[in-house]
């Protein structure tokens, strides 16, 4: 069962921890595995990205769409909210999902 949402919009977590609730919608939770460093960089990129699509929608630049949604796409999956669930994926492969998206991202 998921938990309810509190009025203020506060995020609940599922009993298995896998997802969150926000605003009654469900989402997939970030990857509790994700050292808090590494995290708040991908982060930092994920929000840059989410920046530039709103950036390149208002100038009606599809390329530059394109490149910044490529970008969330690749936070996400780092992140462990998109791909593979990291609930399914070993030690080693969730560091190198991080890693590599990490990598990815500063190289961009």
């Amino acid at each position: 069962m998921i938990g309810s949402v509190q009025a203020d919009g506060e995020r609940r977590t599922t009993p298995d921890g896998h997802f969150v609730v926000i605003r009654g919608r469900k989402w997939r939770a970030t990857d509790p595995g994700v050292p808090e460093e590494p995290a708040a960089r991908l982060r930092s990129h994920l929000m840059a990205a989410r920046r530039a699509v709103r950036a390149a929608l208002a100038d009606g630049d599809p390329d530059a769409e394109r490149a910044a949604r490529a970008r969330v796409h690749t936070a996400k999956v780092a992140l462990g909210e998109r791909g593979t669930p990291w609930w399914d994926q070993s030690d080693e492969e969730r560091r190198r999902r991080w890693r590599d998206g990490l990598s990815a991202l500063d190289d961009a």
